[in-house]
Formats: structure tokens, sequence, C-alpha cells
């Protein structure tokens, strides 16, 4: 069962998430937060697997709050549901450590499959997301040029690849007929050579610098 804590301020929001995600039997919906200082107090006696974080909101937004959550109880996801495709909202949360990011005109079959994927080590981006880092990387090449700094194997460059297209490390080892302790072990080596610390952040650097190709399956 997956534990759920919804972080948003609209009463009319949280009130129809509830209802979409207690509609699956392998989900249930552990508390209700209407900002980020009241998410980081229920976390304690709700015990959430998996955060569903709005950004723009009182006392404290979505990017504070996501970063606190992530510094204090590392093994809880964040994903990001909001309204806000700008640029800096995006950056924002996926530098504070969210694993994903949707827009909420999100269909409930799609939302529910990212908590699920999220909470199993996938990355979930709305495919406009992903068009705005790629377009990011593409239109100004200049202001991010390509590392030459980034020496990685076959290997690494075979399980990057992987991971940039949002494949979990089980997926993985089963593409590349690895074990899912080597693949681990691999994503911990690219993630130190990215200078970055999740899954997220590392699909993110590799997209933007152009390191891997999106489109190759």
């Amino acid at each position: 069962m997956i534990r759920i804590l919804i972080c948003d301020d609209q009463q009319i929001v949280c009130e129809g998430l509830s209802k979409i995600l207690g509609s699956d039997p392998g989900i249930t919906v552990v508390g209700v937060a209407h900002d980020g200082v009241e998410a980081l107090s229920l976390i304690p006696t709700t015990r959430p697997d998996l955060v569903l974080m709005d950004l723009k909101m009182p006392l404290m937004n979505g990017i504070v709050a996501t970063r606190q959550i992530r510094e204090k109880y590392p093994h809880i996801h964040v994903l990001v549901l909001t309204t806000y495709d700008d640029d800096e909202w995006l950056f924002d949360a996926l530098r504070s450590g969210a694993a994903g990011y949707l827009l909420k005109d999100t269909p409930p079959a799609g939302l529910i499959a990212a908590i699920q994927g999220t909470v199993e080590g996938k990355t979930f981006l709305d495919p406009n997301i992903a068009g705005k880092l790629i377009g990011d990387y593409t239109t100004r090449p200049t202001a991010r040029p390509r590392p030459t700094h980034f020496q990685f194997s076959e290997r690494e460059q075979a399980v990057l690849n992987l991971l940039a297209q949002g494949l979990s490390n089980v997926d993985i080892a089963k593409q590349l007929y690895l074990t899912e302790g080597t693949v681990r072990n691999y994503t911990s080596d690219i993630f130190k050579k990215l200078g970055v610390s999740d899954r997220t952040q590392a699909a993110v650097a590799a997209i933007r610098y152009g390191l891997v190709d999106i489109d190759e399956k």
C-alpha cells in the first residue's frame, strides 16, 4: 500500500485528488496539508511514502517544502503536481529534489501510474516539461556547452540512456542483462561524475547537456 500525503492550498483540489487516489486499492491518502509548513508537521505522524506537492502556496511554498522534506526524510518521494510550467518553477523544483513534475491536467490514470512508478524509482516528467528541458538545451547551446570532463564507460552510458528515459533500476537491469545491484553501482558512479544526488537530477543533467539521446530505445 502506497501512503500519500497531499499538499495543496486549494480545498477543492485536495478533495478531488483524495477521491481519485482513493479509488485505487493500492493507494491510501494518509493526510492533507494546505502549505509546506503543515506538510512538514504531518509527516512524523502520517509517515507517507510520497508527498504530492503543489508549488505556489502560502507560508511555505512547494520548492522550500520539497527541499526540507528531502533533507529531513530522504526516503520520502516528492512528486510535484502543479499548474505552473514556468522554467523557474520547474528547475527550482528539480534542484530541490522533486522526483518528478506533473501538471494538473494529467489524467487520473496517468497520475496514479506516476505515483506508482515514482515509488518504484522511476522518473516522471510531463511531456511538455520534458520538452522544455530539451528546448532549453537546444535553443541555448552556448549557455550550456556540452561538458568535456564527463567520461562514461560504454556500460555507464547505456545505463544513463535508460535512466534518462525514466526507467527504474529493475527495468534497466532487465534490458542490459545485469543484476539490480550492479545497476545501483553504475548509477552511483554516474551520480558522482555528474555531481548530482538523485535520478531526476541525473536525467535532467543528461538531457540538458546533450549526454543522451532520449529518442533512443
